[in-house]
């Protein structure tokens, strides 16, 4: 028998399955794609069916060479990507490079990297297909079509190195949208009284909150209305008129999807989208376990299904009776539904092996590997375990009309809470406590009535969880591609983060008025699900992916070109003010720079006198005075002050005496660098998207970069 090759994306991956497979395979890397459409141009016939002019990623010629000599000496070539549509494409685009008859090529799909699974895909191997991979072609003609052709008029209206595209667009809107509306709500006041209480038996004390008034809910909405309860409340007795307990189950949640990952990684964890998909992709790929070699210790980690094996769910259920005992093992396997567009060709995630527990395997992972992989391991043990029992008791107390409400629940049996309870983004109100043991009819004390003084809020900012939540449940993008929407628009400056909270920019707020209004369609959260929706048909055959290119195309076309011009051109734009130049005497106007507004003098480019500004609350614009922040060493040169100023990289050292001494210094943080060579970190920016990091003032002798700023020791 021949020699067979095995192509996979990265060399982890390879390193893992080549320890399962024989002398007879050789398993080579592509390191991802190896084609693309071209960076420098559309590289999209549109006259010609929207053919797609794909070349050889820069780069990526030796690892090509090396593949196609493989391949020609090979008997057979397996190629064994990711199982999902992008997967499907490098396999695809490999083929057409060593082999593009198809006559040695086959397809391999695992959904783990264990040596059950990767052996039993090679002995089953597939077809190429194509459904998928004109799903996957679709949708990069789609994004470059609407990239591609949109981006350049940002570029002319309002300034360069500005993107659009068809979902991260969506996604800003919704952070805008959002924003207004909290800008726009106007809070009401309302009131709420909570008596605290001593009674039961034994006697204790609880507390119960004014629910009723005349047996309709109680509405105190100022301090008028709770005064005049509290008068009506003098003296009167508090009799227990009703109790009730019931027992409630509570089920556990369901295995890990890519969206529910990055959800809950962000909540329990603090992780962005972009953190919680890389350190999933190598804890997927393989992690070296000493003597053991590298070990895929979860799951393919890009999926909406919930469906779990039966192999994996008879492991679950035979670790769960061994370690926690009958009691947390249900009667049957506990059964999740996947939503209606869910890709159930793949598993929900999992960790692959159970004798790898994650205390086991800490010693070999990295800190946020044995984070990501623990959270993983709970969630899917839990997702097996029998319901929480929680025994909830409700008392309604009663005083001439009005009513109050006690609650308090005790854990009868926690089931699946012993291994794993789901977070939240919303602030919720304290659990409630053990309430004594009341009867009806009794009589209990009052200690206190406690008049509260609320206002209602408005609707939180989005954080990373809620927003992929809020994409997932529209149907906007897909599990692989909410962490690259995430990155983008933050790189892109559309959107900051403050703490956790999404915040637009006034930039962000600026494009997406300027496209909603030339391009309403594409802007709009349901045509960007329906297209998703297009996009699933095609790989499913229900559609010619020519077909949905030209659809969209006609009318997109006619958008594009009202945009040329009709888009307000903001660079060109001036807003008149009441203030004066205080150098040449007269007007100044507020531009759209590269940073945002700004005032301008009228006499540019005799006087090019700039200033910052803010808008009062009465609509007037008054000028904020810039402060040049100095540092205490002085020039080296000169001896002159030295004076922290931005440019197109970030915040760096001038001398006060510029221009006549132009000596510059990078900006330092005063964090000595954790690589301990003596550097401390200065601020950068990159020169794609102008996003801040930090790295060494040793740079290139020391290559230490981060996005956040270690805490100063």
């Amino acid at each position: 028998m021949g020699k067979s090759l095995v192509i996979v994306e990265s060399p982890a991956k390879a390193k893992t399955i080549n320890k399962f497979l024989g002398k007879g395979f050789e398993v080579l890397a592509s390191i991802g794609h190896v084609k693309d459409l071209p960076k420098s141009k559309l590289g999209i016939d549109i006259d010609n069916g929207f053919e797609p002019r794909y070349e050889l990623i820069k780069g990526k010629a030796a690892v090509v060479k090396e593949l196609k000599k493989a391949g020609k000496a090979a008997d057979r070539i397996f190629l064994a990507p990711d199982p999902d549509r992008e997967g499907e494409a490098i396999a695809w685009h490999i083929a057409d490079e060593i082999d593009a008859k198809r006559e040695k090529c086959s397809r391999v799909l695992f959904n783990e990297i264990t040596e059950k699974a990767v052996k039993e895909a090679i002995a089953h191997p597939l077809d190429l297909d194509r459904g998928k991979f004109e799903a996957q072609q679709a949708r990069r003609v789609l994004d470059r079509l609407v990239g591609y052709q949109v981006s350049p008029i940002l570029w002319e209206k309002v300034k360069y190195g500005l993107s659009a595209g068809r979902v991260q667009s969506v996604a800003v809107r919704l952070i805008c949208d959002r924003e207004r509306e909290i800008t726009a709500f106007v809070p009401k006041e309302y009131w709420s009284i909570v008596g605290e209480f001593n009674g039961g038996s034994p006697a204790a004390d609880f507390i119960a909150k004014l629910a009723k008034k005349g047996g309709a809910k109680a509405e105190l909405n100022n301090e008028g209305d709770a005064q005049a309860a509290l008068k009506a409340l003098e003296g009167a007795d508090y009799i227990v008129s009703s109790v009730e307990t019931k027992a409630i189950n509570r089920r556990p949640a369901a295995p890990f999807t890519t969206s529910k990952l990055q959800q809950e990684a962000a909540r329990k964890l603090g992780f962005t989208a972009k953190k919680t998909m890389m350190v999933a992709q190598q804890l997927y790929e393989g992690v070296e376990l000493g003597k053991e070699g590298p070990v895929g210790l979860i799951s393919y980690m890009r999926t909406d299904s919930t469906r779990i094996s039966a192999e994996a769910v008879a492991q679950a259920r035979s670790f769960i009776e061994g370690k926690y005992g009958k009691d947390y093992l249900p009667a049957s396997p506990n059964v999740y539904k996947s939503k209606k567009a869910a890709q159930d060709a793949h598993e929900a995630i999992r960790p692959t092996y159970l004798h790898h527990p994650p205390d086991d395997v800490k010693a070999h992972l990295t800190k946020d590997q044995f984070k990501l992989y623990q959270l993983i391991w709970n969630r899917f043990i839990a997702c097996q375990m029998s319901p929480a029992i929680i025994d909830q008791t409700r008392a309604e107390i009663s005083a001439r009309e009005y009513l109050f409400a006690a609650t308090g629940s005790t854990v009868r049996f926690p089931g699946f809470m012993a291994v794993y309870v789901e977070g939240t983004d919303v602030i919720e109100a304290e659990e409630d406590g053990k309430l004594p043991v009341l009867k009806k009819n009794e009589a209990v004390s009052l200690k206190a009535l406690n008049p509260n003084q609320h206002f209602t809020q408005p609707p939180p900012r989005f954080t990373e969880a809620s927003l992929v939540k809020e994409l997932e449940e529209n149907g906007i993008g897909r599990p692989s591609t909410y962490a690259a929407i995430i990155t983008t628009i933050q790189d892109r400056e559309y959107v900051i983060k403050d703490k956790t909270q999404l915040k637009p920019t006034e930039l962000g707020f600026l494009v997406i008025d300027l496209l909603v209004e030339s391009f309403p369609e594409i802007l709009n959260v349901e045509f960007t699900a329906q297209m998703e929706e297009r996009l699933d048909g095609i790989e499913e055959g229900k559609a010619k992916w020519q077909s949905v290119m030209g659809e969209f195309y006609e009318p997109f076309k006619v958008s594009l070109d009202k945009a040329k011009v009709g888009m307000k051109n903001v660079k060109t734009e001036e807003v008149k003010t009441d203030l004066v130049c205080e150098k040449c005497g007269k007007g100044m106007v507020i531009k759209w720079g590269r940073k945002g507004k700004f005032l301008a003098c009228t006499g540019y480019p005799e006087c090019k006198n700039t200033k910052d500004f803010t808008t009062t609350e009465d609509g007037k614009v008054a000028v904020v005075e810039r402060v040049a922040e100095t540092v205490d060493t002085p020039c080296p040169k000169c001896g002159a002050p030295m004076l922290v100023k931005s440019g197109r990289f970030g915040k760096f050292i001038a001398c006060s005496k510029y221009p006549d001494c132009k000596t510059t210094q990078p900006y330092s943080t005063g964090i000595p660098c954790p690589n301990n060579d003596g550097g401390t970190l200065v601020e950068r920016r990159t020169k794609k998207g102008g996003r801040v990091f930090f790295s060494c003032s040793l740079y290139p002798k020391c290559e230490y970069a981060a996005w956040q700023l270690p805490i100063k020791p």
